[in-house]
């Protein structure tokens, strides 16, 4: 595909998909609660689609009027037998969330996805969950997918420190802990998105949460709930970098999803002196608002520490921002990025690389020198959407020669309206 090249001057309003990781917990939430769930805003991308179709083969009444989905809750014990293995697509959230689920599920389900999917570690989902009673395996006896959860319905609580820093490990072992008899503590490595743990108490369930210590007792009963699900903050990360760094540029983002466990990026904006603004609206039980971004004269920063997990998934286009930024950027504490979609640390130094930039990649991170031109060249997104909105955004600062984004179709696992939305920006 042929990107957009050469721009100044992007000015107006995007209002981002739905957050994803809330969407994807919208039907798992209303999928194990009593009663009916009514979802707004949904994020009706591929990731989100497969947890939907995953819950139905479960057994769960799901409609979708176009506007809302009304998920008729069975609780966990409603849920059923699959008649087949279930495709998660590319969807690691999908995999692993639901793992949690199912260990506490009296029957055996399989579930397999892409092929980058084949390639995600799932021991650090399987090993906990198996400590709690329920049995998994991975492929030919390995830790990776095709993965098999035959769960119990006797599962134990579990004391468990976090070997890595992953929201999506932590509530799998969460949703499991809410089917075990007796209490569980989780201990993380680093504060990760708690998503999972406010709509716990969303769905009328318990859980505390201390320092970075969490601690949930089961079996619980949830109750089905209203969930407005706010823009997501991942996918509007690519519209504020773009703003920041294409010269004469002003744009808002409606609606984006302010969870203080998600909003590493703007600190880091700030940090390298970006000009934003932000309005809030706490009308909803998800904190959101509007952000407005426009061109800047950055500085160059370390980015390392707690504040890593807030950011994981901005880390690719914030290294695009760091190429236009003066002087050396640093990113330490990042090895989880080899472990996303494709490895983010190769991908990114690699791709932008090829398009001027002077990154190099670290064992756990990446050194990025700015300011740096860029121009055009042949670029692949490796099949992960956050690297191929990136390239787009970087393409929008080529000045001689075009870029042509092998494997596009990426983008529509997070934000299938992206390029779209980018075309209607008003551009001198």
């Amino acid at each position: 595909m042929k990107l957009k090249t050469t721009v100044t001057g992007l000015k107006g309003i995007v209002e981002v998909p739905g957050d994803k990781s809330i969407s994807h917990r919208s039907i798992m939430f209303g999928s194990i609660s009593y009663g009916e769930t009514k979802v707004k805003n949904f994020l009706r991308a591929e990731d989100c689609m497969s947890t939907l179709n995953a819950f139905k083969k479960l057994g769960v009444s799901i409609e979708d009027d176009g506007e809302i989905i009304t998920v008729h809750g069975v609780g966990f014990e409603g849920l059923k037998p699959a008649e087949e293995a279930i495709d998660i697509g590319n969807s690691g959230t999908s995999i692993r969330l639901i793992s949690g689920i199912l260990a506490g599920a009296a029957f055996e389900t399989t579930m397999y996805g892409d092929d980058s999917i084949a390639k995600r570690p799932m021991n650090r989902v399987m090993l906990p969950l198996r400590e709690m009673g329920a049995s998994l395996h991975g492929k030919n006896d390995s830790e990776f997918p095709p993965i098999t959860v035959k769960g119990t319905e006797n599962l134990q609580p579990i004391h468990y420190k976090l070997p890595v820093a992953s929201a999506q490990v932590k509530s799998a072992i969460i949703f499991a802990a809410l089917q075990a008899k007796g209490t569980s503590t989780i201990e993380e490595k680093e504060a990760t998105r708690n998503h999972t743990e406010d709509m716990i108490r969303q769905f009328g369930g318990e859980i505390s949460t201390e320092g970075k210590v969490i601690t949930v007792s089961g079996p619980q009963t949830l109750t089905g709930q209203t969930v407005v699900v706010p823009g997501d903050i991942s996918s509007a990360a690519f519209f504020l970098v773009a703003g920041l760094i294409v010269p004469e540029s002003k744009i808002t983002l409606k609606n984006v999803g302010l969870n203080p466990t998600r909003t590493g990026i703007i600190e880091v904006i700030q940090q390298m002196g970006g000009k934003i603004s932000i309005k809030e609206d706490n009308r909803t039980d998800n904190k959101a608002g509007e952000i407005t971004v426009q061109y800047s004269q950055l500085k160059g920063t370390v980015i390392e520490g707690d504040i890593i997990p807030r950011l994981i998934d901005e880390l690719p286009i914030i290294a695009l921002l760091a190429t236009q930024a003066e002087g050396e950027t640093i990113i330490r504490d990042a090895e989880e990025l080899k472990v996303k979609e494709t490895n983010r640390i190769d991908a990114v130094a690699n791709e932008l690389t090829a398009l001027g930039a002077d990154i190099t990649p670290t064992a756990d991170g990446l050194i990025i020198h700015g300011k740096t031109s860029l121009h055009g060249g042949t670029v692949t997104s490796y099949g992960d959407h956050r690297i191929g909105m990136m390239l787009q955004i970087a393409a929008l600062l080529v000045e001689e020669g075009d870029v042509e984004l092998e494997r596009a179709e990426a983008v529509s696992v997070s934000y299938p309206t992206f390029f779209d939305d980018l075309a209607k920006l008003e551009v001198k």
